[in-house]
């Protein structure tokens, strides 16, 4: 599978998004059809030290048993000592040269909110694009002024062609929206992380919506 058909379902989450055990949840969603998995750990209630790195290397080994790649949100020494498959920043990261000379080939996702930061993460080197927020989310407490699927469209009309997801309150009634405006994908964290059984459906209705787009 190359990066473009990963990121079909990409599904984002950490410890304080979950009802039940990250571990449980994981596995109903690879179970579920999941093309690729982002550890994001934020918060005041977010795990730290031993704990984390434990908890990391338990949704690794999961993600290693369904040949998905697992992404670490920041931590760019945590992908590192785990070896995972790459890394997601944002804005206010370092920058993907910075990034790219401390991990090397691994993928870099770069999260982008317009066209100028879309392009100067394609002209840095960044893998894909994580674009956002499509709708009003509640998940992410820094999250910016919704932006909605014009803004993929925009980045599409600028000639940026890179892999790209949308993010930010997408649900199955949604997904066709993002879909249309020309990413490769969806990027969701309580739409599994709260109903883990749901994502097989949610997987089905991001097939149909790619193939009616194709």
């Amino acid at each position: 599978m190359n990066l473009k058909e990963s990121l079909q379902l990409y599904f984002v989450m950490g410890s304080q998004n979950c009802n039940e055990h990250p571990a449980l949840v994981l596995e109903k969603a690879l179970a579920g059809g999941i093309t690729m998995f982002q550890f994001r750990e934020k918060g005041s209630h977010g795990l730290k030290g031993k704990p984390l790195v434990k908890m990391a290397l338990e949704l690794q080994q999961l993600c290693q048993k369904h040949n998905v790649p697992f992404i670490i949100n920041d931590d760019v020494e945590l992908a590192l000592s785990l070896n995972a498959d790459g890394v997601h920043i944002g804005q206010e990261d370092e920058s993907v040269e910075v990034v790219r000379k401390k991990i090397g080939d691994k993928i870099i996702g770069v999260s982008a909110h317009n066209v100028k930061e879309a392009q100067l993460a394609s002209e840095s080197g960044a893998d894909y694009l994580g674009v956002g927020p499509m709708f009003h989310t509640t998940t992410k407490n820094d999250c910016r002024i919704v932006q909605g699927p014009n803004v993929i469209e925009s980045i599409r009309a600028m000639g940026i062609r890179l892999p790209l997801v949308g993010i930010g309150g997408i649900h199955a009634g949604n997904v066709n929206k993002v879909i249309e405006a020309g990413s490769d994908g969806v990027a969701v964290i309580s739409a599994i992380s709260k109903q883990p059984e749901q994502s097989h459906s949610l997987f089905q209705v991001v097939q149909d919506s790619l193939i009616k787009s194709f």
